[in-house]
């Protein structure tokens, strides 16, 4: 059985890795209504991100993302997850 532990961070956008299968359910419009609130001054709840090979890696939060890159963000508010073996 593993538990969890979170932790908030800044990450760069760059050095996070979106799986090649979450591309496929990426929706333009929403991207393009995520990125106008941003630019409205919203605030959006963190990305999920874990630890890969040397990088991080998308867990939730695909659209977020994108907004953030397309309103040229360097970037974004992550919740850093990880699982423990007891």
């Amino acid at each position: 059985m593993a538990s969890m532990t979170f932790e908030n961070k800044a990450i760069p956008i760059a050095e996070i890795y979106v799986p090649t299968k979450w591309k496929k359910v990426l929706n333009p419009e929403t991207v393009e209504e995520i990125a106008n609130a941003m630019l409205e001054g919203d605030r959006m709840s963190p990305i999920m991100i874990r630890k890969g090979k040397g990088r991080y890696v998308l867990v939730e939060g695909l659209h977020r993302l994108e907004a953030c890159k397309a309103v040229g963000e360097e970037t974004i508010l992550a919740v850093l997850v990880q699982a423990r073996k007891f």
